[in-house]
């Protein structure tokens, strides 16, 4: 019985080094040289945007050599422990997003965030908490996909608007198309009307970006909607976007998030890096649109791209 004993302790010791991800007791000192697996999986979380991120990561690991597949897994709660686990090496992510999920799962729903829209700050503290869980998280690119607030044309013309700031300074009471979550974020309702001095009236429940949100706005029934940065529709509703400016938002901009174990090498890094200088805001609004209104296919679209900008060679 003894020597069975010893025997079963002697394999459970000898499996804690099988998994691709630090043990327990090692999370946050990840040791083991970054691995380089010449098949990856790329994760996309079945959105449009996400969808062409994969796409372009899908093509750039191609060309730097290695075998590559797409999977789609619809959301962070199961796409990111499948990341640490290594049944997907790659997935596009937003920083202070991503920040504060990791933050949450280490230690707990109400830890205080750690995002903040100074992106140094933001990507230290990212860092630290993927790397405690065998993940590695790349250069972030000049692509920001974050909270932002849009009125009609005619609404900015009329009160000479260009930024939030220059909604507070002009006193013009607004009533808002958002989610209902907006009444008590920090970044939404609260933040207007302490970081920017807005005269918030109402919230109107109308979601995040929704058709139904911004045709609310569109005729006049609201006078701002909480929409992001990428959405690609606002033209066909006569709406623009006004400047963050004092940064409000956090800085989610876009990253590449890879498993150590199996994508951590810098051949993969010098693939994905080579488009965080390349892809802006813009840009990445203008592949959105070419996807959800003129009905390309999301593949083409990246190619397309990565070819204009010459990142896929001759």
């Amino acid at each position: 019985m003894r020597a069975r004993a010893a025997l079963a302790a002697l394999l459970l010791t000898a499996c804690a080094a099988c998994g691709t991800g630090p043990a327990l007791e090692d999370q946050g000192e990840v040791t083991a040289p970054p691995g380089d697996s010449s098949s990856l999986t790329v994760g996309s979380a079945g959105f449009t945007e996400s969808d062409l991120l994969a796409q372009m990561y899908s093509l750039l690991l191609r060309r730097a050599g290695y075998e590559t597949e797409i999977t789609t897994v619809a959301n962070r709660e199961l796409y990111e422990p499948a990341l640490e686990s290594g049944r997907v090496d790659v997935v596009p992510e937003y920083a202070a997003t991503f920040a504060d999920w990791l933050n949450a799962k280490a230690n707990g729903p109400d830890a205080e965030p750690v995002g903040s829209p100074d992106l140094a700050t933001t990507m230290k503290a990212l860092r630290r908490l993927a790397a405690s869980r065998g993940l590695t998280v790349l250069d972030p690119g000049r692509a920001v996909d974050q909270n932002a607030f849009a009125v009609t044309r005619e609404f900015a013309a009329e009160h000479d608007l260009r930024t939030l700031s220059d909604l507070g300074a002009s006193g013009v009471p607004v009533r808002l198309a958002a989610g209902d979550e907006c009444v008590s974020r920090p970044y939404c309702r609260p933040g207007l009307e302490k970081t920017y001095g807005i005269d918030v009236t109402a919230v109107d429940p109308k979601g995040v970006g929704t058709t139904q949100a911004k045709r609310a706005v569109q005729s006049g029934q609201d006078q701002m909607v909480l929409t992001t940065t990428t959405d690609a529709t606002l033209d066909a509703f006569g709406l623009v976007l006004l400047e963050d400016d004092k940064k409000l938002q956090n800085a989610d901009a876009v990253v590449p998030v890879v498993n150590r174990a199996r994508a951590g090498g810098e051949r993969v890094a010098r693939a994905l890096d080579a488009l965080a200088p390349v892809l802006t805001t813009g840009d990445l609004a203008d592949l959105n649109r070419q996807v959800d209104s003129w009905r390309r296919l999301p593949e083409d679209v990246a190619r397309n791209y990565l070819e204009e900008k010459r990142l896929l060679g001759s």
